[in-house]
């Protein structure tokens, strides 16, 4: 009977448009954030990575300005702003942070006064702030489907490149790798996560999703095309039981999705622990 219930509840959710127009957008999140997100955790640039999210901003109230879709501008806005950042921590004697800081609260503030200054009230504003895959369109789809395709390709062609980078720059440089060129193309691919991930999950819970997966993989696996794998289909799997939660009860997507794959790394961790406590256990009984 459970079983029929559930069933019913699927066929009901997929009779909308909306609702499979979501898990066809939960589907090319979780490949962005399975691919990018697996550099993000293993370079350990989250902190970056959430100050690009959020200069994402400025991108978006530029788009209400100009009066056309805040994505069409958000990528050049958000890459612009990332490469920018990259390059101010790596060519001058200004910290990560502060870099970080001015770069991120620079982007938020110009994002509202574009706002401020476009005719009439911003729509779907709140939107891009928390996210609702459920509002994603069919041009939506199209977008992250195309920024999808520029991010796998990016990490297929240059996979050696990537590696080197992520685990010993010094090595990267003995390989002849342009180790600053690769690192400020590795952060205009989180920008193009970003504005992937900003419908679904809005410029204020993109870094979880960009950073969690590739942590709850990078648990199972050190290899990097595993992790990146894992990482996908965690998200995926998550997305997907974040929308029926969210449909069933009415809650925000974005919001549910981030607190089940923040329950699944808590208990990732949990057993991560009690199987090092128990192996250290067996040697020491040994």
């Amino acid at each position: 009977m459970k079983d029929t219930g559930s069933r019913e509840i699927m066929m009901e959710i997929l009779q909308y448009q909306f609702m499979r127009n979501a898990i066809v957008a939960a589907v090319l999140v979780s490949i962005a954030c399975g691919v990018v997100g697996s550099y993000v955790v293993t370079k350990r640039i989250v902190s970056i990575s959430g100050g690009i999210s959020h200069a994402a901003f400025g991108g978006v109230g530029l788009g209400y300005l100009m009066g056309v879709s805040p994505v069409t501008t958000a990528i050049p806005f958000t890459v612009g702003a990332a490469i920018s950042m990259g390059a101010v921590t790596r060519k001058t004697g200004i910290s990560e942070d502060t870099a970080i800081g001015i770069l991120w609260s620079a982007g938020m503030a110009l994002g509202i006064v574009f706002i401020n200054l476009s005719p009439g009230y911003a729509p779907d504003l709140f939107s891009y702030l928390f996210g609702n895959i459920l509002m994603v369109t069919p041009i939506d789809l199209w977008t992250m489907l195309i920024l999808d395709l520029i991010i796998i390709s990016s990490a297929v062609l240059f996979e050696r490149e990537f590696l080197a980078l992520c685990f010993d720059e010094e090595y990267a440089e003995v390989l002849g790798v342009p180790v600053d060129t690769f690192y400020l193309y590795l952060l205009a691919l989180v920008a193009l996560s970003v504005v992937v991930l900003i419908k679904a999950a809005g410029i204020i819970l993109v870094i979880a999703l960009l950073t969690i997966p590739a942590a709850i993989a990078k648990n199972f696996s050190m290899n990097m095309k595993d992790i990146m794998v894992k990482a996908t289909l965690t998200g995926v799997l998550t997305a997907l039981a974040g929308l029926w939660i969210s449909y069933e009860f009415n809650l925000s997507s974005g919001a549910i999705i981030v607190l089940l794959l923040t329950a699944l790394f808590g208990i990732t961790q949990i057993f991560g622990y009690l199987k090092e406590k128990n192996t250290l256990k067996r040697m020491q009984n040994h």
